[in-house]
């Protein structure tokens, strides 16, 4: 079975491009492709329990992620992120990593999906740069929000988000205190500085006593990974190291970008019919209908 995905020509060709060149065990297998006439589609091999979004933002889904299943999820995205930023050739820069984008096979193991927005690097780039921001605006990183600039610490920004959404299982605009909102990342900042993180934690998951040293270190790596200042971001290559050591000692989080902070894009669109933002603040629920 083939699952149909759907794109722009740009993504479509980009898509084609990348994915012809990265036929890999890490990655959705592209079988083939549609162009006929205002159709254009990417057929990928079907993946069984479709993706990330549907079990993590399906009410009746969310009971079946238990910890265990979310942290061989996470660990997954991460080796994942892994090959495209350090092993594969050429690199490559995501630019869209979200829940929708992460398949999950028969026994939910992951892979990376739709390349329509990402970059190739040589060896020696390490940032770029867009005039055009284009992906989910909730995932994206502030330098590439505001300023365009893009690298593999955009993608940790991302999977930081990522993996604070796998933690908690709520959706970005979930967090509400009486006549205020706060973002996901604005809330789980809250709780860490406050002593309470466990609360950030999805009710389904406190049961298992065992576990809940191992969350609480994964807020912490999910917080270190949005960080404001690019610098204070992990590499996926030491998300990894971070995972695989239990004794690894890990920073104390500094207070991660905020989306209310991001309010200047809509000055910087206005200014100027080049910087163009393409925003998905909610996390949609992906369906999928093989053929």
């Amino acid at each position: 079975m083939a699952q149909i995905v759907t794109f722009t020509v740009d993504e479509f060709k980009n898509d084609v491009l990348l994915v012809a060149k990265l036929q890999h065990i890490n990655l959705v297998r592209l079988l083939g492709f549609c162009l006929e006439g205002e159709e254009k589609m990417l057929i990928y091999k079907f993946v069984p329990n479709k993706s990330l979004d549907y079990f993590l933002f399906g009410w009746f889904k969310q009971v079946l992620l238990d910890w265990s299943i979310r942290d061989k999820i996470i660990r997954g995205i991460v080796r994942r992120l892994v090959y495209l930023h350090e092993d594969s050739r050429p690199r490559i820069i995501h630019r869209d990593l979200k829940a929708s984008n992460i398949s999950l096979d028969k026994n939910m193991n992951t892979k990376i999906s739709d390349f329509g927005m990402a970059r190739i690097f040589g060896d020696d780039q390490t940032e770029g740069r867009t005039d055009i921001v284009v992906g989910t605006y909730s995932y994206m990183s502030p330098e590439y929000a505001m300023r365009g600039q893009f690298s593999v610490k955009s993608d940790v920004f991302s999977f930081g988000v990522l993996h604070l959404k796998i933690i908690s299982g709520k959706r970005n605009r979930s967090f509400y205190q009486e006549d205020t909102f706060d973002d996901l990342l604005t809330h789980a900042w809250k709780l860490w500085k406050d002593g309470k993180a466990m609360e950030l934690v999805d009710p389904t998951l406190i049961g298992d006593s065992k576990s809940l040293s191992e969350i609480m270190r994964c807020i912490n790596i999910g917080l270190l990974c949005v960080q404001s200042d690019v610098n204070e971001r992990p590499t996926t290559a030491g998300i990894t190291h971070i995972l695989s050591i239990d004794s690894a000692t890990l920073p104390e989080p500094n207070q991660p970008a905020s989306f209310k902070d991001y309010t200047r894009i809509g000055k910087m669109h206005q200014l100027t019919s080049k910087f163009i933002l393409s925003p998905v603040f909610q996390d949609p629920i992906t369906e999928v209908y093989p053929r």
